[in-house]
């Protein structure tokens, strides 16, 4: 193994957040894209949970720790560049996505335009509240 491989992602690049990708550990359906600083990823190691970056409330953002909809985390990669990493997770609760969804990824390009792909799980006003 590299050295540089050994250090882990690399959080010069893209000013200290790097892109997250979680994906479920059974079926390998991308669940989500999030970001992670090195605060974040430390604790994700440490707990085994996934915790992101948010970029709009600029703070660390435990997953599900409002909707109860957490992401146990059963490996973790980065890329050869090290400026991403990949989360394969096990999904508690139903969906990862904050609309309710089990996805992020629902909207789909086809050749008829745009289509809306996947139910919605819970209703977000009921679990966050009106936003």
């Amino acid at each position: 193994m590299t050295e540089a491989a050994q250090a882990g992602p690399d959080f010069s690049k893209g000013e200290g957040l790097l892109p997250a990708i979680a994906q479920d550990a059974a079926t390998g359906e991308v669940l989500m894209l999030a970001y992670m600083n090195q605060e974040s990823y430390q604790e994700t190691l440490k707990t085994r949970r996934a915790v992101y970056y948010s970029r709009s409330r600029q703070r660390l953002w435990r997953k599900g720790e409002e909707s109860g909809n957490f992401q146990e985390v059963t490996s973790v990669y980065f890329d050869c560049d090290r400026d991403t990493i990949l989360l394969k997770v096990n999904q508690v609760g139903q969906a990862a996505c904050h609309t309710g969804r089990r996805s992020c990824f629902f909207h789909e390009v086809t050749d008829d335009g745009i289509q809306i792909v996947g139910d919605q799980i819970f209703d977000p006003e009921k679990v966050y509240g009106p936003r």
